[in-house]
């Protein structure tokens, strides 16, 4: 008998403010020609000033719960990805779990920036193979709009807030790839290229939180290679083709980056869930944001395969393949 984490429900939540590439004209010296054609953003979702990460995990959370048709009584831990805790500590897992009743059990933050949910996809997915867990409610959640210099034109038109969260649970699998579930995770770091992409302060360095710098030529250099990298090994690894994949679904930082990566799998942008333009850079609540919208409307279908990329700050890279 073979474990295999499969993926059993999906959630989101975006806030309900949206600002526009003229709502940030108005702010800023940029247009909205000059920041679709970098970037492909259109509009992207703003929190409250007192909606939290957690207040946005929690809300995709219950919709994850929901669509899983689980109580929070059958969760056994929660990990989530974010660069934007509520609190220096507690962990925001720790206000998931409290506020949701979810019973005693492990609950820990990730944070590897934009790559953080594939990070924490991993290690949910580590948790259940060595059955330490059945069901994991793994988050992605950011309000990077609270850690965004406003007057950077080249870094506040990217980055927005949201969450999106998936049910990770345990079940056989005698099928091998034709099976349902996580098949593999591919995780990388270069700590050498860690000022490329990182904020101007912290609680040990500066004492607050720092804003976002960004070399954003080098980082979108790094990416297409990077990407490009970790797909072929995860390719190779299964033993699969391009041609296999049913959709890509990848972290939504640029819609350039994101045509490359299809670009050198070979594989038409229709196969390839895009929300860039809608959500903008949500760090690592885009995948799953992306995934659940994607499910929700009905392109992403039970026995798919969908490869799962990511690559963010730190430089922090890494993918997932996953029979959905």
């Amino acid at each position: 008998m073979s474990i295999t984490s499969i993926i059993a429900g999906t959630g989101s939540y975006l806030p309900d403010n949206i600002m526009t590439n003229a709502d940030l004209e108005k702010i800023v010296d940029t247009t909205d020609e000059w920041i679709t054609q970098r970037s492909g953003i259109k509009q992207r979702h703003i929190a409250a000033d007192d909606q939290t990460t957690g207040d946005m995990a929690i809300k995709a959370a219950r919709k994850a719960m929901e669509a899983a048709s689980l109580n929070p009584d059958d969760i056994d831990g929660v990990i989530v990805a974010t660069t934007t805790p509520d609190r220096t500590f507690p962990a925001v897992a720790v206000k998931v779990q409290g506020d949701l009743g979810i019973p005693p059990g492990l609950a820990f933050d990730v944070q590897a920036v934009c790559s953080g949910f594939v990070y924490a996809l991993s290690v949910a997915d580590n948790f259940i193979k060595a059955g330490q867990a059945k069901r994991i409610l793994v988050i992605g959640a950011e309000k990077m709009s609270s850690i965004v210099d406003w007057t950077d034109r080249t870094t506040c038109v990217l980055f927005a807030d949201g969450a999106g969260a998936v049910i990770v649970e345990a079940k056989e699998n005698n099928d091998g790839l034709e099976g349902q579930g996580i098949h593999s995770t591919h995780l990388y770091a270069n700590g050498k290229q860690r000022d490329m992409l990182q904020t101007s302060g912290g609680v040990s360095t500066t004492g607050d939180k720092g804003v976002i710098e960004m070399q954003g030529r080098d980082v979108f250099k790094y990416a297409v290679s990077y990407m490009a990298d970790v797909v072929k090994e995860t390719l190779e690894h299964n033993n699969i083709t391009a041609d296999q994949i049913d959709w890509l679904v990848p972290h939504q930082a640029n819609i350039r980056i994101i045509s490359g990566t299809a670009d050198k799998l070979g594989m038409s942008m229709d196969k390839v869930v895009v929300t860039v333009d809608r959500h903008g850079n949500t760090s690592a609540a885009s995948i799953p944001l992306a995934l659940d919208e994607a499910v929700r409307d009905g392109r992403i279908k039970r026995g798919q395969l969908l490869l799962i990329e990511a690559m963010g700050g730190g430089l922090t890279w890494g993918s997932a393949l996953v029979r959905y």
